[in-house]
């Protein structure tokens, strides 16, 4: 197995665990690790992870609907217009400079902290 390979199959394992255990977005984890350890470029890591977390949020949601733990009215009021904004982020994506997502990707990060250290 190629250390490539390695590195991705241990992304997975990390933000699938974190993604479950804490609710975390995988991109927030995916996405840096993508770059700095897999050589991603950012915009296609930002679209791979979109795709990776697909899996991983089945997969957290069905456990978690087992457990009973899902308000499936107030996801269904979450994920529905969500859609939209998914469809209109990736337009906008396509249509943003690489430099320009990645600074406002790393503010939001900076400012997520900010606000769970406070």
């Amino acid at each position: 197995m190629s250390e490539r390979t390695l590195a991705l199959v241990g992304i997975g394992l990390a933000a699938g665990f974190l993604s479950g255990v804490l609710g975390v977005g995988g991109g927030i984890l995916i996405v840096p690790l993508l770059v700095a350890a897999a050589g991603y470029r950012p915009k296609p890591a930002m679209a791979t992870s979109l795709a990776a977390i697909l899996l991983t949020a089945i997969a957290a949601a069905a456990s978690h609907a087992q457990a009973g733990n899902v308000a499936w009215r107030d996801a269904a009021l979450i994920g529905v217009p969500a859609v939209g904004g998914a469809v209109f982020g990736a337009w906008l994506h396509q249509r943003v400079a690489a430099r320009t997502v990645t600074l406002a990707f790393a503010g939001f990060l900076l400012l997520t902290a900010a606000k769970l250290a406070l």
